[in-house]
């Protein structure tokens, strides 16, 4: 096995996933099936998300665009707490789900706003300051 895949999956992982309670997707398939939860886990997070073709912050805030259109919060749920972990701002993750407003509807769009600020506020981080 591939150790320096092995390393960059674990750095991202850590990066993306650090305290996290919910339980993370590499869990979920471990669960079922050891060894292809292990395949999936070093392709997406070692392969994919450790890409540096665009910065990690892009990297979040594409997913949570395409999360939000896609109305899967659970997931979106999981991103936002990854986007945050890589330093994206809490303006530009509102902003990312608001830009897909156009193509998602505006249900869609309050259901990830909802997410993005259940988040926040386990996090503390709930109420933002307005600016402006």
């Amino acid at each position: 096995m591939d150790k320096e895949l092995i390393e960059k999956t674990k750095n991202t992982a850590a990066l993306y996933f650090k305290g996290v309670t919910e339980e993370k997707p590499f869990e979920l398939w471990q669960a079922f099936d050891k060894e292809l939860g292990r395949e999936l886990s070093l392709f997406i997070t070692g392969r994919l998300y450790a890409r540096e073709m665009v910065p990690h912050q892009t990297r979040q805030l594409i997913t949570i665009a395409v999360l939000t259109v896609l109305d899967r919060p659970e997931e979106l749920r999981l991103h936002i707490q990854a986007a945050l972990n890589v330093g994206c701002p809490v303006e530009d993750i509102a902003e990312a789900i608001f830009q897909t407003f156009t193509y998602a509807g505006i249900p869609t769009v309050n259901t990830a706003l909802k997410t993005l600020r259940s988040v926040l506020k386990e996090k503390g981080l709930w109420p933002i300051e307005q600016n402006g």
